[in-house]
């Protein structure tokens, strides 16, 4: 009797894997950039309720699209995880699973986060609902609202700074990336942590110390750029999956 075989399934190759994730964490890192910098950075006045106000009221759509974006490179995040436990399951399966642990926790934080980056527009808005609030009122509503994202978005980078413990453990102890770049996450990690702790203890010191830890973004970048024009070193990629099923 004859039997059929059932055709394997075809997988992405961890070069292009790696090359995928690379377009991907780039597309995260830009978006970052525009949200925070391009678009809270030039409207947010902080102190001023009243001017952040009439900042978002007249720049509405930049203000949207900064929504728009960190919400597209939240879903971007997602199939990132999913690369790199795939690509770092062979250096250690325990360490990389805790990576995607630390990463939905992430994703989850900024995505809910971003509740009050959109909030003041509806606060703003006008509407029967809000007659009873003077516009004073409701401008200082509105910046409570952006102040409580930032909060948000530094209890998010807390747990990333621990994500990037890990990936600095796996990339370290890989042979297929740069020792380097992990060294490197490992400081951005604690950049993060110090940042967000130094916002939440001594809220007055944090703005001299954000300049530091923006610096530590170069670990980032330096990934990011590595798997896109570098990828991984596909021959020690595999001799790490091997060893792993042995």
């Amino acid at each position: 009797m004859d039997t059929v075989k059932k055709p394997k399934r075809s997988t992405l190759s961890p070069q292009t894997q790696a090359r995928i994730a690379g377009v991907l964490y780039l597309i995260v890192i830009a978006g970052g950039i525009f949200a925070e910098l391009f678009v809270r950075g030039r409207l947010v006045v902080h102190g001023d309720a009243a001017a952040t106000a009439h900042n978002i009221m007249a720049h509405q759509l930049l203000y949207r699209m900064g929504f728009a974006v960190e919400l597209f490179y939240c879903v971007c995040n997602v199939p990132i995880t999913v690369i790199f436990y795939n690509l770092f399951k062979v250096v250690n399966r325990n360490v990389a699973l805790m990576m995607v642990i630390l990463d939905i926790v992430v994703n989850t934080i900024e995505s809910i986060s971003l509740l009050f980056h959109f909030a003041p527009l509806l606060i703003l808005g006008g509407g029967h609902h809000l007659a009873a609030f003077s516009p004073e009122q409701l401008q200082v509503a509105s910046y409570l609202s952006i102040q409580l994202f930032e909060h948000g978005f530094a209890i998010c980078l807390v747990f990333f700074g621990f994500d990037c413990f890990a990936m600095a453990y796996l990339i370290y102890k890989s042979t297929f990336l740069p020792r380097i770049i992990g060294v490197l996450l490992a400081i951005e990690g604690v950049g993060y942590l110090v940042n967000s702790f130094t916002l939440f203890l001594a809220p007055a010191l944090q703005p001299r110390i954000f300049p530091y830890f923006a610096i530590t973004a170069i670990a980032e970048i330096a990934l990011c750029l590595w798997l896109i024009v570098m990828g991984v070193n596909v021959q020690r990629w595999k001799e790490q999956a091997s060893a792993a099923v042995e």
